[in-house]
């Protein structure tokens, strides 16, 4: 692993070496913290979604506060897995797969698959004998910031019957979902478990494990989510719908997992009299979620020298740094109205997704992340 040398927090670093560049700041201590606190608060299995951030710094901070089970979705993700925890568990939840990627997964150790649909799970016949096959269910619920039925998961009728094709060609049956991204209502994932419990009646089969998936939102808006609210709906509503015979749980985090324990920081290239923002990273880089879910609330400003700008916020039209146009936020952002070219502005919360999406267009994008002790 390499060596990351550690600052106080965002602003020393910053006021040591002045960047020109958008940096992500990384607090280590924030990420163990968040992993205990699902590990503590959740009744099951907790495993990482690597997708939301494959940093190797952050695979290894999450093995290090006792993680030892991942959720990936490629082979490059296992290979980044494996190269931090050598007897890791793998998880592979990406329903569409091709036989060489199920090759690769299984000379790895997976032995952990969830399938949509028979021909996925005809895939894996005499592949992966014995292994836990996860039918993913999917229902038009709502509570989240955009849902992934449409591309993922299968409606409960045809759940029944795929549930049963798993116990016939030996696997061991289980049942997930995923409830949307960003979700923050604890109904979201009774509405669900609901509905698993009828599909394994009518199948007739007993479910080894229920993976009740990621979407747990991360502090993006407003007040912080109340994750343990949701953890608890989740045991009572098992109880309740499979009393005596519940299943194992697992959950797979990350968005809310590694959201809190960076923040983004990018810098003022221009000011117009419009009062238009032109900063040095955007929708290209580790903005670019906030087209599809809109951007976070937790942005703060400061000058090069350390100052904290204070005056009230003004809603600025802000724009990234490429030649494209489109490279703007979707809604203007409130900033201090005191701001100005050379200030820094700081997105907090922002673990997730902001590395994993971004890109070089045009020469811009976000470099290794620095680590801070605090952010």
């Amino acid at each position: 692993m390499r060596d990351f040398p550690n600052w106080p927090d965002p602003r020393a670093h910053i006021l040591r070496h002045q960047p020109d560049t958008a940096m992500l700041y990384f607090a280590p201590a924030t990420l163990q913290a968040t992993a205990k606190r699902f590990q503590r608060g959740f009744d099951g299995l907790v495993t990482y979604a690597v997708k939301a951030n494959m940093g190797e710094e952050v695979l290894a901070n999450l093995v290090t506060a006792g993680l030892r089970a991942f959720d990936v979705a490629s082979p490059r993700e296992m290979y980044a897995v494996r190269a931090v925890c050598a007897d890791a568990v793998l998880h592979y939840n990406n329903p569409v797969r091709s036989n060489e990627e199920i090759a690769v997964a299984v000379a790895l150790g997976v032995r952990s698959f969830s399938v949509d649909c028979e021909r996925e799970l005809d895939k894996l016949a005499g592949v992966a004998p014995g292994s836990e096959m996860t039918v993913r269910l999917a229902l038009p619920v709502s509570g989240a910031a955009y849902d992934f039925g449409e591309k993922f998961g299968v409606g409960p009728d045809r759940a029944v019957v795929l549930l049963q094709k798993v116990v016939a060609h030996g696997f061991i049956p289980s049942m997930t979902f995923h409830p949307g991204t960003q979700c923050a209502d604890p109904a979201a994932w009774g509405a669900y478990i609901k509905v698993v419990a009828d599909v394994a009646r009518k199948a007739g089969v007993r479910l080894a494990r229920l993976n009740v998936g990621g979407g747990f939102a991360a502090h993006r808006w407003g007040a912080a989510p109340d994750l343990e609210k949701i953890f608890s709906h989740i045991r009572r509503e098992v109880n309740s719908c499979f009393g005596a015979h519940a299943p194992e749980l697992v959950c797979e985090p990350g968005r809310a997992m590694v959201a809190d324990a960076f923040t983004l920081v990018t810098r003022v290239k221009a000011l117009r009299d419009s009062g238009a923002v032109f900063l040095n990273d955007g929708i290209y880089g580790g903005l670019t979620e906030a087209r599809d879910i809109g951007c976070t609330d937790r942005v703060r400003a400061m000058g090069p020298d350390g100052t904290w700008r204070k005056d009230a916020p003004k809603a600025r039209v802000v724009y990234g740094p490429t030649c494209d146009s489109i490279d703007r936020l979707p809604d203007p952002l409130p900033l201090p109205g005191d701001m100005a070219e050379g200030d820094y502005v700081f997105f907090d919360g922002m673990g997730a997704y902001s590395r994993s999406l971004s890109t070089g267009f045009n020469g811009y994008g976000l470099s290794d992340p620095v680590t801070v002790a605090a952010l």
